[in-house]
């Protein structure tokens, strides 16, 4: 198969490819100087609607309705955009062999694509329970949520089950946003999963206690400090049942598991620098290899704020991380420098008529305020974390537009509190006030 060759390479097409993308449109470059080689069959688009509103059974997104960039309020990027622009959509390719040192990489079909310079951008992939050899596993209608493929099949399963009984396998992001979306598909929904409480990675109990109430104020069972260790499935191959850790069997038509991610580095292995599970960078997203860059999910970058090495897995830093790396790539061009990355870690979610956004870092101790009642018509509270005297993370469910900008300030700032008793007498007006 003959050789195709371009200046710059972004391998992966979620997220972080499609505003690298636009942020070399905006940086000028030219037509055919940049390739996106992607394994999925569609232009990348915002990957947070999948456990949302592309589940819905009503006014449901679809694309193009949620291509990138969207999600940030930017400008939708249709494949006509990347067409106009001179920008090659190479899709449906899946890359199975990457030779840093000859800067090639080698699709599964066998051709070839040289580059200059490589974005790896190839994010994460779920944790499956086959991973581990669960037994029964395999079974139809088990399912896992990361690429639009992925929700279509969810989706026919959704339809076909109407009204039945759905099992959500894990506590956490996904585990929460699809227990609320199979609710609102009018299933009657369990969630199962080890730890005391949900969201543990962020969470406190006290946080995590008010959705747990809500949820089952809307009707979800939860099961916790167990897990599924095996399932059964009927004549056809279709998961009947979920067997837990604890004896108990649950009846289940459909079964979704999140029980988290791991970065796609194994066409790396061994070629690049990594560090934390993740590929090592530096602030502008270089890694140990010359010309190679790493962004998104599957970069460990010096966190500046709190001087250490992270690895971030959400979609606000593999947007921002992308949009870096291409400044820095055009700036060495040029001879000119950027900014280092200088990033507030970011978290929200949605389900049901929730929304909370987390800025910072939940480190030290915590104080709970506002109004936490899941029994609320309008539950507003938040929470502070203090370490060292000082607030490096507040969390806030139902806050406005401003309110939200407002924790987010103090994340940044991290202003010195006198004491813990003070902050959440102050409540959300310590953070308006900064």
């Amino acid at each position: 198969m003959a050789e195709k060759s371009f200046k710059y390479v972004i391998l992966g097409g979620g997220v972080a490819a499609g505003y690298a993308a636009r942020e070399f449109a905006k940086q000028g470059v030219q037509p055919g100087e940049l390739a996106i080689i992607s394994k999925e069959a569609v232009a990348p688009y915002e990957r947070p609607a999948l456990s949302k509103a592309y589940l819905f059974p009503e006014g449901a997104a679809r694309l193009p309705g949620f291509h990138v960039c969207v999600g940030s309020g930017g400008e939708r990027l249709l494949p006509e955009w990347y067409k106009a622009k001179g920008i090659q959509l190479i899709l449906s390719t899946e890359i199975v062999k990457a030779d840093l040192p000859a800067k090639t990489l080698v699709s599964a079909a066998g051709e070839t694509f040289k580059y200059q310079i490589l974005i790896i951008a190839t994010g994460s992939t779920v944790i499956r329970l086959t991973d581990f050899g669960v037994e029964g596993a395999d079974a139809k209608n088990i399912f896992y949520l990361r690429e639009i493929d992925d929700a279509d099949k969810l989706l026919e399963a959704i339809k076909a089950k109407k009204n039945g009984k759905a099992v959500i396998v894990g506590g956490g992001y996904i585990g929460l946003e699809l227990a609320a979306v199979m609710k609102i598909n009018n299933f009657d929904v369990t969630m199962v999963y080890p730890e005391p409480w949900c969201m543990p990675r962020l969470f406190t109990p006290d946080i995590a206690a008010f959705y747990e109430e809500y949820y089952a104020n809307k009707g979800v069972k939860i099961i916790k400090g167990t897990v599924a260790v095996g399932f059964t499935s009927d004549s056809n191959g279709e998961v009947k049942e979920v067997k837990l850790k604890d004896g108990r069997a649950l009846e289940a038509d459909i079964v979704v598991v999140g029980v988290g991610g791991r970065p796609l580095t194994t066409l790396f292995k061994g070629q690049v620098e990594e560090e934390k599970g993740g590929i090592k960078t530096d602030a502008f997203f270089k890694t140990s290899v010359p010309n190679v860059y790493a962004v998104g999910d599957l970069a460990t970058f010096p966190l500046k704020l709190y001087n250490e090495l992270r690895r971030v897995e959400h979609v606000d830093h593999a947007r921002k991380s992308a949009e870096q790396a291409v400044k820095a790539i055009k700036a060495s061009e040029e001879g000119k420098s950027v900014d280092e990355y200088d990033y507030l870690p970011y978290f929200y979610s949605r389900s049901f008529d929730l929304s909370w956004q987390f800025y910072g870092d939940n480190v030290g101790d915590t104080v709970l305020f506002g109004d936490s009642n899941p029994k609320s018509q309008k539950a507003k509270f938040g929470s502070y974390w203090i370490k060292d005297g000082k607030v490096v993370g507040a969390f806030l469910e139902g806050g406005t537009a401003e309110e939200n900008q407002a924790i987010a300030k103090v994340a940044k700032l991290q202003p010195s509190v006198q004491s813990l008793e003070a902050v959440k007498n102050e409540g959300l007006s310590f953070a308006c006030k900064i």
